[in-house]
């Protein structure tokens, strides 16, 4: 299990950032993800393994004027 935004995830090998994120349905141009507190930038998500047991920040980045 992995938890993402204080929810419990069911988590299995190999499981991506990428994973996390079309799981839980982002589509959000930008979001900032932190992996144990550590940010992970968009182009490595496809490539970060989340380990089991992780915790997982996902925020939207809104901008406005």
């Amino acid at each position: 299990m992995i938890t993402v935004k204080g929810k419990k995830l069911e988590w299995h090998q190999g499981l991506t950032v990428r994973d996390v994120l079309n799981t839980l349905g982002y589509n959000f141009p930008s979001v900032l993800v932190r992996l144990n507190g550590t940010i992970v930038r968009r182009k490595a998500w496809d490539s970060t393994v989340v380990p089991d047991q992780a915790e997982v920040e996902v925020r939207p980045i809104v901008a406005g004027g």
